[in-house]
Parts: structure tokens; C-alpha cells; sequence
């Protein structure tokens, strides 16, 4: 069987995304935007398909609605390929009516619809990574070292593991030990990476390593209904643990750019790395397309703006203003005079009429986007905000918390203007 047609693979939309809250106020964490034009689930979808796997599992169960409008007007699969991404939702059975309880317990009550599509392995992704990686390469190892599970695993220095499930690993990259999320030093340290596996790496570190999950598997089919027997709720905490010397779990090393996007800092800062001369992660690569919705909008239009470091999306207007170090999603407005500092702004779904826009000035209600004369600065704006003339937002210096009568959250030292929020003119935060 080709790689196509022997593997399934399955995209875990996560639960309430809490931490990555107000971006998930009306959202799943998987439908939030990220660069400019994309979305989270994006990421895992494209590289499955750059891998040449094309049947393709989406997890989910709080704020769908957004996700399923991209992911059903994005990819449509041609009737001979077999292809599908098909989004699968908590549902009530006869075995159960309550919500998915972990990464394990999602994918166990969806073992019924797997199990309608032939394979012999399934690959277990996250909907909240940005990366590029090739699966057929991890699955080519999986099975020239006849394992049972394979695990994606990064090397990562032991300063930077807090927050990670780390593995010990034999030369033969077998692993011997999983711990997740330690915080014992003398546990870290016990699980460095052996002087014959840091000869392996191409990027050297001055730092001892350890091997970090990247929360990307491979299971032999049988493997997985095994596993799932039981009442576990999370591989990582469990599902993994207990499968150690029962089965041959191996690690499969990977050393290119990765990044767990589960808080508002982490999508923060990754979105800004973006806009540098050359960002960690590209998407610019001719052989491995990041794919997206075709929107059909005009070009983005520029008027007499100082620019410096700046990525924008299609059908955006940026009137004489001052932008350095910013990300602005399609359909972005920003009005004459004002600076935009370390910004990623998310744009908006619609374009308003000459109708709406005089409603608006009727109404005394801000327009979609940035007005005139605005100062913000390390602000994430979500789509559809209106930030009325002459604001000014800063989150420097600042608790988080909830200002301007819940029209700005501070989260993670980050400032977030939330989605369809409405800032009336002269707010300053």
C-alpha cells in the first residue's frame, strides 16, 4: 500500500483553549488566524498533504463554526483521489453524552469512524504547532525499525524544557523512559541526550539536551485500539507511560523550527518572528505550500506608509501611517497618522458598504480597523475589531487584566483587543 493509502491521520482540535484566551472567545484554537491570510489547522492539513497523506481526521468539540466554514470552502478533494478532511465533533452515543476528555478519549470514540477507511497506521498530530515536516520520513523509519509507536521528539536545551514531556532514548533511539512535564532539575538532567545521539545532531548546542514530544505520533493500527482499551484520557500523561516495555516505542528526531502556539505570548511572538528578514519558519518554500482559502481579494493597498519589517495580507488599505514590526491580516484598515508598533492585526471578515459606512458616522460607531491618529503598540487586534480615532494602547508597564470596559484584555503581557470589539475614539490603555 502507498503512504496514502495505508495512513490516516488525525488532527487533535484541542479543548477550550484557555490559555489562549480571548483569541478563543468565539473561536477553536485551530480556526484562529495566524500570518496574515492563514489559520492554525492550516499548518497540520499541509503538511499532511506534502506528505502525500490526503485522508485526514479533525478533532474538535467547543466554537466550531468558524472552522468548519474554512476547512469545507478550502479543501475540496477531486472524486478520484479519495481525500477528504473531515471534522468529527463530540456526540452524544449510546456509550456516552459528554465532552471529549483528553487527546485519548477523543480519538477512542472516533475509532468507529476510522475504522470504515482501510490502513495500517494512524498519525496523531496537534492543531496548535507551527512546523514544516515531511511524515513519510517518520513513517519510513517507523517501519524499518518495526515499531509500534513512533514518537516525534526535538532536541530541546534543558534550560528551555519547562512545560514539555521528555523522553530517555537509547542509541538505537528506542525509548526506555517518558516523563511528562518534569520539574525535578535531577530528573531533567537524568534524561540528557547520551554523547553518541548529540554526535547524531547537525545543529551542535553548547547546552545539554534533552529530547522533547512534539505530541506527533505514529501507531500501528492495532497498537492504537490496544492502547485505547481501557479508560485513559491523555497520551501523553498515560496512554504513552503505560505502553513503555509492552511495546517498542521509538523516537523519531527531528531538528527544524517547531513552535507550540498554546498561549497568547506564543502566538504572539511567533506571528512577529514572521515579519523578520528571514523567520524561523518559512512560508515561502516552493516544494512544501502551506495551503489556504483562495478569497479572490484585490491587492493591498499602500498610501504614502513608513514601512519597516512588516507582512500584509490580501485587501488590506494602510493610509500614511506609520508601521514597523507588524503582521496585518486580509482586509486590514489602518487610518491616516497613526503608528502601529509590534502589532499583529487580524483584519476583518467583510468589507463595509458606502450604506454601512455612513451608518456607522450616524451611529457615532468606529469603523472596521484602525482610525486616524492611533498610537498602539504589542497589541494583538482580532478580526473585526473598531478602534475609534486617537487611541492609544500600550500594554508596557501594565497587570493583565481587563480595561477599557472589557474592549482590551491584557494577557501574557500581551494587549488584545478582542474579536468584534469596539473602542470608542480617545480610548487610552
Amino acid at each position: 500500500m502507498t503512504t496514502q493509502k495505508r495512513v490516516l491521520a488525525v488532527i487533535m482540535g484541542g479543548g477550550r483553549g484557555t490559555r489562549l484566551h480571548p483569541l478563543t472567545q468565539e473561536r477553536c484554537k485551530p480556526a484562529v488566524p495566524l500570518a496574515g491570510k492563514y489559520r492554525l489547522v492550516d499548518i497540520p492539513i499541509s503538511n499532511c498533504l506534502n506528505s502525500d497523506i490526503n485522508r485526514i481526521f479533525l478533532l474538535t468539540q467547543f466554537q466550531t463554526a468558524s472552522l468548519h466554514r474554512h476547512v469545507t470552502s478550502t479543501y475540496n478533494f477531486d472524486p478520484f483521489g479519495g481525500g477528504f478532511v473531515d471534522i468529527l465533533s463530540a456526540e452524544q452515543t449510546e456509550k456516552g453524552s459528554d465532552w471529549y476528555q483528553g487527546t485519548a478519549d477523543a480519538v477512542r470514540r472516533n475509532l468507529v469512524h476510522f475504522r470504515s477507511f482501510p490502513h495500517d497506521l494512524v498519525l496523531i498530530l496537534s492543531g496548535d504547532q507551527l512546523y514544516r515536516m515531511d511524515f513519510r520520513k517518520i513513517i519510513e523509519e517507523h517501519l524499518a525499525k518495526k515499531a509500534d509507536v513512533s514518537i516525534a521528539a526535538i532536541p530541546f536545551p534543558v534550560s528551555k524544557v519547562e512545560g514539555l514531556g521528555l523522553m530517555q532514548v537509547k542509541d538505537d533511539h528506542t525509548i526506555e523512559r517518558f516523563v511528562e512535564k518534569p520539574k525535578d532539575p535531577a530528573v531533567i538532567q537524568s534524561l540528557t541526550l547520551s554523547p553518541a545521539l548529540e554526535a547524531e545532531l547537525t545543529i551542535p548546542s553548547k547546552e545539554k539536551r534533552c529530547l522533547a514530544s512534539m505530541g506527533i505520533y505514529v501507531f500501528n493500527r492495532s497498537v492504537l485500539a490496544e492502547a485505547l482499551d481501557n479508560t485513559m484520557t491523555d497520551f501523553g500523561k498515560e496512554i504513552i507511560p503505560g505502553l513503555l516495555g509492552k511495546k517498542k516505542l521509538v523516537a523519531h528526531i527531528f531538528e527544524g523550527y517547531w513552535e507550540d502556539i498554546g498561549t497568547v505570548r506564543a502566538f504572539f511572538d511567533a506571528n512577529l518572528a514572521l515579519a523578520q528578514p528571514l523567520p524561523p519558519f518559512n512560508f515561502f518554500e516552493p516544494s512544501a505550500p502551506i495551503y489556504t482559502q483562495d478569497r479572490y481579494l484585490p491587492a493591498s493597498k499602500l498610501n504614502k506608509c513608513a514601512i519597516d519589517h512588516v507582512v500584509i495580507g490580501d485587501g488590506s488599505i494602510l493610509t500614511d501611517s506609520s508601521l514597523k514590526h507588524c503582521v496585518f491580516g486580509i482586509r486590514s484598515f489602518v487610518g491616516e497618522g497613526s503608528v502601529l508598533e509590534d502589532t499583529v492585526m487580524m483584519g476583518a471578515d467583510y468589507y463595509e458598504g458606502d450604506a454601512q459606512l455612513e451608518a456607522n458616522t450616524t451611529q457615532g460607531r468606529p469603523h472596521l480597523g484602525v482610525g486616524k491618529g492611533c498610537r498602539i503598540k504589542g497589541a494583538i487586534i482580532d478580526k473585526n475589531a473598531r478602534i475609534g480615532d486617537g487611541c492609544q494602547l500600550d500594554a508596557a508597564g501594565k497587570a493583565d487584566g481587563t480595561y477599557a470596559g472589557g474592549g482590551v484584555i491584557i494577557r501574557d503581557g500581551v494587549l488584545v483587543v478582542p474579536k468584534g470589539a469596539a473602542l470608542a475614539p480617545g480610548t487610552v490603555v
